[in-house]
């Protein structure tokens, strides 16, 4: 069977009269201008020609069959020979395997790299048959959003209640209802149980329930990527939806407004907290669901991912009598979790820790912890008042918003008190000026501040699945005239994709730290009113490491990918 080059494509096409030769050149010259790129696609969105009549030709053609994959069940064993990431990245379908030889669906026969990477992981000789693009994507969401993993075929083998959850009524002085026991459960019940079960069994950080128009979608965020997992049928939404209403004692009857609500689980031997945020759209509520598992805090600063330069750089900061810390960065990037890992370390009897917080995420014994309730008043300038008149000795900010909540933080850490806050900053120099941007006196951050950190996750490459690979000789020597540590390395990593991966080749994050400890220097350049830039240039005196020198140095240990060094930083 032969396989065309783009050229017999093109030829083809321009001897049928079904594109232009301008036109055809003017593809190919745009596809090789933006460094390469699927020749198919191209012709698809040019509209220049019709899949449905690209497929006969390259049937007529090459001699190679087309397949119509809606009259094709999908072979279980014959997908289980190439991952997802890698079905999904080339467009192609494993159809069905007979001894050494797989037939594979491409919509693209002159894509070798896919076919290529194909017989890699399959361990098969392959042999291609075509399909149109649309009905390939269509068939990969249809296997990996409802295959084994669906909704109603994990209801339908659930017989010994592994998918079961016990649900503790958040202000029901966390009453066990316990519904597992009922086995004529109606199906919704047993619904939300699978997709709260499953996203805990996942490890997924979020779980978003997305009203569609057709449809109701549910996807997990599993690393920081969001995933698609299940797509039930629209009449379920509304019973889905009120089910976890009931259990975040919400009201059901209002659809008009946000609603904030939490509740407990108990599965697989586990209790796991759930914030739960309601948000009304055009197609019905859309819920997320964050998963606060508190076995995340007991781990410790070491256990987090950090280098031993920054965590030593975190420890030293810990043991300064009062003052604040800052823990900058975006949404999501794990400052919570290093601020509560923090707290635990100094969790002692001896010690009176409050924090106000927007909203409490985690609920640890022996801290008292005050929520924000901004409808009555209360936000984090006024409950740091109040808090003062608490004698603690270690206060947690969940953020520092406005000036009056930095102000207040800044006086409280100068009058006896380790104050633990975050910032949203790109990195640890930036919170320094964003203090001072809010209006706080240079000369009162510079005697305050302790230290200042930018944090960032990384994904971790998944240990089963870890394959050497080969980058490009030009892009390692960028790499090297940047990073000289990246000579000393020869060998580079990613994960090929495997089940316990979820195919994605990651598995579990990494902290990535960089730390500024404020020095005499430092509180100089920002008493006199010093730029961040000379700031920066200071830091770069003494070896101060960026958040991507940390993660370029995580890279070198074989522990994360270039991709996501530079996704990431």
């Amino acid at each position: 069977m032969k396989i065309p080059t783009q050229k017999d494509i093109a030829d083809a096409l321009f001897k049928r009269g079904l594109i232009k030769k301008d036109d055809l050149e003017e593809m190919l010259k745009n596809i090789k201008t933006g460094g390469g790129g699927d020749f198919i696609k191209a012709l698809f969105e040019s509209g220049a020609v019709k899949e449905k009549d690209l497929l006969m030709i390259l049937s007529l053609e090459t001699g190679i069959p087309p397949v119509d994959l809606s009259r094709v069940r999908l072979d279980d064993e014959a997908m289980a020979l190439v991952p997802e990431k890698i079905a999904k990245k080339y467009n192609v379908i494993p159809l069905s395997r007979v001894g050494d030889n797989l037939i594979l669906v491409v919509s693209d026969p002159a894509d070798i790299l896919a076919v290529d990477d194909v017989k890699t992981v399959s361990k098969c000789d392959v042999h291609i048959v075509l399909a149109a693009r649309q009905d390939i994507q269509s068939a990969l969401k249809r296997y990996f959003s409802q295959g084994d993993s669906g909704v109603s075929n994990i209801i339908d083998a659930d017989q010994d209640g592994e998918h079961t959850i016990e649900v503790f009524e958040k202000h029901e002085g966390f009453e066990n209802l316990d519904y597992a026991e009922d086995s004529d459960a109606a199906p919704v019940v047993k619904m939300v149980s699978v997709i709260i079960s499953e996203a805990i069994r996942k490890r997924a950080s979020d779980i978003h329930i997305e009203p569609q128009e057709y449809s109701l979608r549910v996807r997990y965020r599993i690393d920081g990527e969001l995933h698609d997992v299940f797509d039930l049928p629209k009449k379920y939404q509304n019973a889905v939806l009120a089910r976890v209403k009931i259990m975040s004692t919400l009201d059901i009857t209002e659809n008009r407004i946000p609603q904030d609500g939490r509740f407990r689980v108990k599965t697989m031997g586990k209790e796991v907290d759930f914030r739960v945020s309601v948000l009304p759209t055009v197609f019905g509520n859309k819920i997320v669901m964050r998963a606060l598992d508190k076995g995340n805090l007991s781990v410790g600063l070491e256990s987090l991912g950090f280098l031993p330069a920054p965590l030593a750089d975190f420890k030293k900061a810990l043991e300064v009598p009062f003052g604040i810390i800052l823990v900058t960065g975006p949404t999501g990037s794990g400052k919570s979790t290093t601020l509560y890992s923090v707290l635990n370390k100094l969790n002692v009897p001896e010690k009176n820790i409050v924090t106000v917080e927007d909203p409490v995420e985690y609920q640890v014994e022996g801290i008292t912890q005050m929520a924000v309730r901004q409808d009555i008043g209360l936000n984090f300038a006024s409950g740091l008042r109040s808090i003062l008149r608490q004698t603690p000795d270690v206060i947690m900010v969940g953020e520092i918003r406005d000036h009056e909540t930095a102000d207040t933080a800044i006086k409280s850490s100068l009058t006896g008190h380790i104050v633990l806050s975050t910032l949203h900053t790109n990195d640890s120099v930036g919170a320094i000026t964003r203090l001072i941007n809010m209006g706080v006196e240079p000369f009162l951050v510079a005697s305050s501040l302790i230290m200042a950190c930018a944090q960032r996750l990384l994904r971790r490459i998944c240990e089963d699945c870890k394959t050497e690979i080969s980058i490009p000789a030009d892009v390692r020597a960028n790499l090297e005239a940047k990073y000289p540590e990246v000579k000393k390395i020869d060998k580079f990593y990613e994960g090929r994709g495997c089940s316990k991966c979820n195919n994605t080749g990651y598995l579990g994050r990494l902290g990535t730290l960089e730390t500024l400890l404020m020095d005499d220097e430092i509180r100089e350049l920002v008493t006199s009113g010093g730029s961040e830039e000379k700031i920066k240039e200071y830091l770069r005196s003494k070896n101060f490491k960026t958040l991507r020198e940390n993660a370029i140095t995580k890279m070198c240990k074989g522990w994360t990918t270039l991709e996501e060094v530079l996704r990431v930083t």
